[in-house]
């Protein structure tokens, strides 16, 4: 087992705050950073000074999911600070062990440009197969919070077949819900009904959203058109799951 000392858990939201508070339970030393306004940590994980200085000291580096929003800070809303990505990596010091969660392309060159190795924790399959399960269940509780009508029986229209997609379309049909998938590929078709849905290709989107109580996007590209948005029901709700740029624009019917 490697000795590591330090940990640092840097920005992100209450699943860092219990990262840092188990790390701590378990006698390691944790450096809470970009977290200050979080009030479920333990306030002696907490350090002040120069977030660049107290890196530079930690073993190992703990950043959250998602990395960043915007490719350039750490994503940290209990934290009125901003932190350079950049500058993150310029100060590590050359042998720590570092984290994060769905890192793309972009941070992760310039983590290399800084000889800095991520590792995107998202990526492995049994982390990626329960959040997409938590996603889900998150999705549906907003959903009944935020519709008049209840789920069983409901229209729901699901785009996308990945994870989160799967995970919908088994809560939605154990919930007595009426769910109608969208995909591109014939196989993921053939999936969608053999889970006993109704499969429809992306391209009928236009036609597909009018029908529907419930829209779950899954999909991170711009495939919901101005012609489809209008075409939505005045009472539906769309909630956009997808990663940027996500799949929906804003302004056209209810957009969560």
């Amino acid at each position: 087992m490697i000795p590591y000392k330090t940990y640092a858990v840097v920005g992100g939201d209450l699943r860092q705050a219990h990262i840092a508070n188990l790390l701590a339970a378990q006698g390691r030393t944790v450096c809470a950073l970009l977290l200050e306004q979080n009030t479920t940590i333990d306030p002696a994980l907490f350090r002040t000074g120069p977030v660049e200085a107290i890196l530079h000291d930690c073993d190992v580096v703990i950043f959250p999911l998602p990395l960043s929003l915007d490719d350039k800070t750490v994503h940290a809303p209990f934290s009125d600070q901003k932190l350079l990505l950049e500058d993150c990596f310029s100060a590590l010091k050359p042998d720590a062990q570092v984290f994060a969660g769905k890192v793309n392309d972009v941070v992760s060159e310039l983590a290399s440009q800084k000889g800095v190795t991520l590792c995107d924790y998202l990526e492995r399959e049994e982390l990626a197969v329960k959040n997409a399960v938590i996603t889900a269940e998150g999705a549906l509780a907003i959903a009944m919070e935020e519709l008049p009508v209840s789920i069983s029986g409901l229209e729901c229209l699901i785009t996308g077949y990945g994870r989160i997609a799967r995970a919908l379309i088994r809560i939605l049909r154990g919930m007595g819900a009426r769910v109608t998938a969208a995909a591109r590929k014939q196989g993921a078709l053939a999936e969608i009904e053999a889970e006993g849905c109704r499969a429809v290709h992306i391209s009928a989107l236009p036609r597909e959203i009018g029908k529907a109580g419930l829209i779950l996007n899954t999909v991170p590209s711009h495939i919901f058109e101005r012609e489809a948005l209008a075409n939505m029901k005045s009472d539906a709700l769309l909630i956009d799951l997808a990663s940027k740029p996500g799949g929906a624009g804003f302004g056209w019917g209810r957009i969560l």
